[in-house]
């Protein structure tokens, strides 16, 4: 019997003398590499989100703009009719280029920039031309950039600046400032903090689980308070919030948000200020969400080109009221005042309608029935 039951147990002892074995080798290499095994492990999950975090409050009014274009944007690819046409598209892109390089004083109109992206002779200031021609180029990368790298936006940029600094395609050696004529309303980071920055704001948008409506306005806000670059920071930071949008969804490539910023050019800069002493980007986010909001609303009524119903809704409210103004005829058809003057221009253009006096004291009076 006692030689039956050792016979039964002598390979199971044999296993677990074997089982010891291993597990006191095991033993001895975690106790020599384990604490670094952990130790990669937790750089690991650092490397997996971001070290830096920019501060910002999603407000009320911010939660309510996303959901506004959010709406806008997805009406407008959900309808065929209404996505941009080739004609629009060039001329969008031609706004967007005069645009943003108006915003930083060049002096080149819609119809000059037009004929540049033609290939026509243009008379101007060289280095005004040059800028021209270097957005273009730029902006013809759009599709082929990647906006979470580093390469790519200092490829940007050196087209962006090529023959206007000799620094293109570098961050910046020295110091920089924002002036608003001989006062500094903006001191920038010193030069050897700019590639950190840089490497920690690009890596923040790319794994933040932030609304790209709202990264893209925080990274512009960002962007231009690092300041990277010696110059050109104003238009490659609008060209970067396009680019980025443009991943959410790549109608963003043709609407031409830096005509909307132009017209509010002083309110640009005065919430970038308010933003700088407020130490964070809410004001900023809140300003530009409002221009995306507006440039898809006129952008939708350029590429309906005319709208019958809208000239209706016009015209009844003209013969009920001949003394109306733009804001009130905004009110009645939802149209920005551009679309109502658009609307208005093509009609008194075809004889529909026509002005009697100036714009204060005048009337409007109906030619057809």
């Amino acid at each position: 019997m006692t030689k039956c039951i050792l016979a039964y147990l002598k390979p199971i002892l044999q296993v677990r003398k074997k089982n010891a074995l291993l597990l006191s080798i095991f033993y001895q290499f975690w106790r020599y590499f384990g604490a670094f095994f952990v130790s990669l492990q937790k750089k690991t999950n650092r490397m997996k989100e971001p070290t830096y975090i920019p501060p910002f409050t999603i407000t009320e009014e911010i939660a309510s703009f996303v959901a506004d274009i959010a709406e806008m944007v997805g009406g407008l690819t959900a309808m065929a009719d209404h996505l941009p046409t080739p004609h629009l598209r060039k001329a969008n892109r031609i706004k967007t280029i005069q645009s943003s390089l108006a915003i930083e004083n060049n002096s080149l109109s819609i119809e000059q920039v037009t004929a540049i992206l033609e290939g026509k002779r243009v008379l101007g200031a060289p280095n005004e031309i040059q800028e021209v021609k270097n957005a273009i180029d730029a902006y013809n990368l759009l599709l082929e950039l990647n906006p979470y790298k580093e390469k790519d936006l200092l490829k940007a940029h050196k087209l962006m600046m090529t023959d206007l600094v000799r620094e293109n395609g570098r961050y910046r050696q020295g110091g920089v400032g924002v002036f608003d004529g001989e006062k500094c309303i903006h001191l920038a980071p010193p030069a050897q903090r700019v590639p950190i920055l840089m490497s920690e704001l690009l890596n923040w948008v790319k794994k933040t689980k932030v609304h790209p409506l709202i990264k893209s306005c925080v990274f512009h806000y960002e962007f231009e308070f690092i300041h990277p670059f010696a110059d050109g920071n104003g238009r490659m930071g609008r060209m970067w919030q396009t680019l980025l949008l443009m991943q959410w969804n790549p109608i963003f490539a043709w609407i031409p948000v830096e005509s909307i910023v132009k017209e509010h050019q002083q309110e640009y800069y005065d919430v970038i200020a308010q933003s700088d002493s407020e130490a964070n980007s809410t004001s900023f986010i809140a300003f530009m969400l409002r221009c995306l909001k507006q440039a898809l609303k006129e952008m939708k009524e350029s590429n309906q080109k005319g709208n019958p119903k809208s000239n209706q809704k016009i015209l009844m409210a003209m013969r009920e009221n001949p003394l109306i103004t733009i804001k009130e005829l905004q009110e009645i058809t939802g149209l920005s005042e551009s679309g109502v003057k658009k609307n208005i221009r093509q009609m008194r253009e075809g004889g529909i309608v026509s002005r009697v006096g100036g714009a204060k004291g005048g009337h409007w009076l109906i030619n057809s029935k």
